[in-house]
């Protein structure tokens, strides 16, 4: 899937999120429950009619397993995150460095008057939004260039044919 397959899935994905977290009024964990009933009744019928039809699944949902380089891949780059973020709040904290500090002091208020305005899921999906343009901008960007570059490359080519 491409760049903007990801950017359009990711819009989707955050607008029904949105929707159930700021409209609905529920709770991430109630999204969550909610997620997890459909795709558990949506494979228990798909399991019911492949049985009666007699199909062979290829790939037994039960063998499914997460490799044990995965999991410590995804555990190191979380802890990695979060130890960055701490040392960089901790470097703030000390005082060692006065423009970091200003800096987190700024974007911590900032923050903190924007949550008494507008509520957290809003400012959450205001962000996916955002990222979501970005990554089309970028893809947008990238396929202008190879255009631009597909039409100055015809143009050179016509000129080369016609000095000759």
């Amino acid at each position: 899937m491409g760049e903007m397959g990801k950017a359009m899935g990711l819009l989707i994905s955050g607008t029904l999120v949105y929707y159930h977290c700021a409209y609905r009024n529920a709770t991430l964990l109630s999204l969550f429950s909610d997620v997890f009933i459909v795709l558990l009744c949506s494979l228990a019928i798909l399991g019911l009619l492949f049985r009666q039809l007699n199909v062979s699944v290829p790939v037994d949902p039960l063998e499914w397993q997460i490799s044990q380089d995965t999991a410590s891949s995804i555990v190191a780059r979380l802890a990695n995150t979060v130890g960055a973020a701490e040392g960089v709040l901790r470097v703030a904290a000390t005082g060692h460095d006065k423009r970091l500090f200003v800096k987190v002091v700024i974007c911590l208020y900032f923050l903190s008057a924007l949550g008494r305005l507008i509520s957290g899921v809003t400012v959450a999906y205001a962000g996916l939004c955002l990222f979501c343009l970005s990554m089309l901008c970028q893809t947008s960007q990238s396929l202008g260039n190879c255009v631009l570059k597909r039409g100055n490359g015809e143009i050179l080519e016509q000129e080369a044919h016609s000095d000759t």
